[in-house]
């Protein structure tokens, strides 16, 4: 089992920045392939980007590349989302998560936060 805790989120304006943290306990985090899916308002739930276990393969989501960066500290037991030029489409609740299987199609996580909110305003 891992539970996962995110936080960072809030409001912040269009073009600003902000980095949402995951604080992860339970097993050991560098066995995870850890990734964070987002949810807006009327929207299905979609990839935002993932890591590898060791942090060497990042993997984004189109609508986002170039603008998040995904990181990892194993010693730390913590992942990051690093957001900047942030656009109102950007609204959404954040969840990190973790998965035992490496990212790939259909990659589906075993392990899910309770989500953090971020809205960006226009």
């Amino acid at each position: 089992q891992v539970q996962l805790v995110e936080s960072g989120g809030g409001l912040v304006q269009a073009g600003g920045s902000l980095r949402l943290s995951c604080a992860a306990s339970g097993r050991t985090f560098s066995g995870y392939t850890m990734g964070w899916f987002r949810q807006a308002p009327g929207k299905e739930r979609e990839f935002v980007a993932a890591i590898s276990r060791s942090g060497g393969i990042t993997y984004y989501a189109d609508p986002v590349k170039g603008r998040f960066t995904i990181s990892r500290d194993n010693a730390k037991n913590m992942g990051y989302l690093q957001m900047n030029s942030l656009k109102p489409e950007d609204t959404a609740v954040y969840y990190c998560t973790a998965a035992l299987a490496s990212y790939g199609s259909s990659w589906t996580p075993n392990y899910w936060g309770q989500g953090t909110q971020v809205t960006v305003s226009s």
